[in-house]
């Protein structure tokens, strides 16, 4: 039986180390609702989101990533159930070139992964080459409002 062939998930000839900004999309195997919960969803009540064990050692990385990493910034992100949004922001002021994009995101996959025994990650990630101001805008909004619209989200599914 032949497997089927994936799709290329990078763009073709794209160099992922420039400069710039990149918004990122990660997500559990088979979607599970491990990262965190959303509570307080109703009439009244503004949900929160409450991170899980795995999300808070996910937020360990992004601050690991941010305090070590020079010209690598996460400079955005949100933790849902089943995925994370990441701004990562490269920008190698030091001329030594910043990490190709899918070492940064590995390397966040690679912490969270080796303190739990079971499968976390779903196998690559999607990414969109931020372009402008504008781009940027909508992006940072979209994760600033991710939790409040949990229900309506393409990656929601009731427990």
């Amino acid at each position: 039986m032949e497997l089927p062939k994936r799709k290329p998930t990078r763009l073709k000839n794209y160099d992922y180390s420039q400069n710039g900004a990149y918004f990122v999309t990660v997500c559990t195997v088979e979607k599970r609702h491990i990262l965190s919960r959303i509570v307080g969803e109703g009439l009244c009540a503004l949900p929160q989101n409450i991170l899980m064990p795995i999300g808070k050692e996910i937020e360990k990385s992004i601050q690991f990533i941010n305090e070590n990493y020079q010209g690598v910034i996460i400079d955005k992100y949100v933790i849902m159930p089943n995925h994370i949004h990441l701004i990562v922001k490269l920008n190698d002021s030091g001329g030594r070139g910043n990490p190709p994009l899918q070492n940064v995101i590995g390397q966040l996959k690679s912490y969270v992964a080796s303190k739990y025994p079971q499968p976390i990650w779903q196998r690559s990630f999607h990414d969109h080459v931020i372009r402008g101001e504008n781009d940027y805008n909508k992006i940072w909004e979209y994760i600033d409002t991710n939790v409040s619209r949990w229900k309506d989200d393409c990656f929601y599914s009731a427990i």
